[in-house]
């Protein structure tokens, strides 16, 4: 071995060995490849006692003395219990978050979410993640990354604290499968943007209102019955919109007065019904090959959109503000305003809280369908408003709707 000086340097362009070694620093040395190039390299044992070389850049580029203090450098890292070959190296195959995103999407997304919650998080990677850092590599995300994207979206406060959400999850999975260090989900320590919860109830005479107009839309017959039936469940039962939208003959129970639903945003549950709700049901024909309570245009196939219907019940109403949601509030609102306990309403809409489940565990059936009856009877007080017809209009009896259980035990088509 000889001290490597860039004399050394500039003259030996070939070597019978491949490694030409220094003396100054231990395991520091020059490369000889069979290209002719020549490396700058610099060995060590790693915690395993294996050899690794780490590469340092080529003769030419990098002066003797310039290499030669990398090789200090590296090996202080390796005297602190450092592997900088394996470091390089899985720095060189670290995926980027465009990556984590489509391992996130078939590890968690499509198989942990339900479809409504996949596509909230689908969008927010698409729409507001990605964009911003998908060419990062993960383990160079930071928290200011984290924090500058959130502060983008401060005019949109729920938008921005659902994304960051999807942030923390992703990469605290990352975490999971390897790809950062744990303990540094960069979404930690980024608060919130405080939200106001929209909160909208319809009063009596906005009940009375949207009643009258199913009904008109009703007579009119241009509107497609199953919508003007999913309002009228919307408002009567207090679900949320997918267990309507989703709801078949073999989950209806009429016999106990339930909606026995098999899969909902709390997981399965049942529903407690009051008569005016099975009347409902009851005068829902039922088509041949159907399993669907709401039925849509295609055969076989289930009523899929109910807001543009919506928006013309609304706007005809003169509630211009009202969302199909807000029937759901409503429900609530006017569940304690006859007196319901929170615990009860809370058992018929199906609220998912481990305490609050304990603490529902004395009410029976019976209980709750009554209370559900006393809500739904309301509603339907208030929505039952006489409807002022032409004179030159005929009047059918499916026009004159009224919520009063005919006695039967099933669904039947009517006559």
């Amino acid at each position: 071995m000889t001290k490597l000086t860039k004399a050394i340097v500039d003259t030996t362009l070939t070597y019978h060995k491949e490694y030409l070694w220094d003396d100054e620093v231990k395991n520091f040395g020059m490369r000889f490849l069979a290209s002719g190039r020549r490396k700058w390299v610099y060995r060590y044992r790693n915690q395993a006692r294996l050899w690794r070389y780490l590469s340092l850049g080529e003769v030419g580029v990098l002066t003797v003395t310039i290499a030669r203090d990398q090789a200090r450098i590296a090996a202080a890292k390796v005297q602190m219990g450092g592997d900088p070959a394996a470091e390089r190296e899985a720095k060189r195959k670290a995926i980027s978050v465009q990556e984590l995103a489509a391992i996130f999407e078939n590890s968690h997304v499509a198989l942990q979410l339900k479809a409504s919650s996949a596509a909230e998080y689908r969008r927010a990677l698409k729409l507001y993640v990605l964009p911003v850092i998908g060419t990062k590599k993960v383990g160079e995300v930071t928290r200011q990354d984290i924090s500058c994207l959130h502060r983008d979206l401060a005019h949109k406060p729920t938008q921005a604290n659902r994304t960051i959400e999807v942030i923390s999850k992703m990469f605290s999975l990352a975490e999971e499968w390897g790809y950062r260090p744990e303990g540094t989900n960069p979404r930690k320590g980024v608060k919130k943007y405080p939200e106001t919860k929209r909160e909208r109830f319809l009063s009596e005479a906005e009940l009375a209102r949207v009643g009258e107009v199913l009904v008109e839309m009703e007579c009119e017959r241009i509107e497609m019955p199953a919508a003007i039936t999913a309002v009228r469940l919307l408002m009567l039962t207090g679900c949320r919109l997918n267990e309507i939208m989703k709801l078949k003959w073999q989950y209806v129970d009429f016999r106990l007065g339930l909606l026995r639903l098999p899969d909902s945003k709390t997981g399965a549950k049942d529903v407690p019904v009051a008569p005016e709700v099975l009347d409902v049901l009851q005068n829902v024909p039922r088509l041949d090959n159907n399993p669907w309570v709401l039925t849509g245009k295609l055969e076989g196939g289930r009523l899929t959109d109910l807001q543009p219907f919506w928006q013309r019940v609304r706007q005809r109403a003169g509630l211009s503000d009202a969302r199909i949601h807000d029937l759901r509030h409503t429900f609530a609102s006017v569940a304690a305003t006859n007196g319901m306990s929170l615990l009860t309403i809370g058992k018929i809409l199906g609220h998912k809280s481990e305490q609050t489940t304990k603490r529902y565990a004395h009410l029976d059936r019976g209980t709750l369908r009554e209370a559900a009856g006393q809500i739904a009877s309301s509603i339907a007080r208030s929505m039952a408003t006489p409807v002022v017809v032409e004179p030159m209009m005929p009047v059918t009896n499916r026009c004159q709707w009224s919520p009063i259980v005919d006695g039967t035990n099933g669904p039947h088509k009517p006559s």
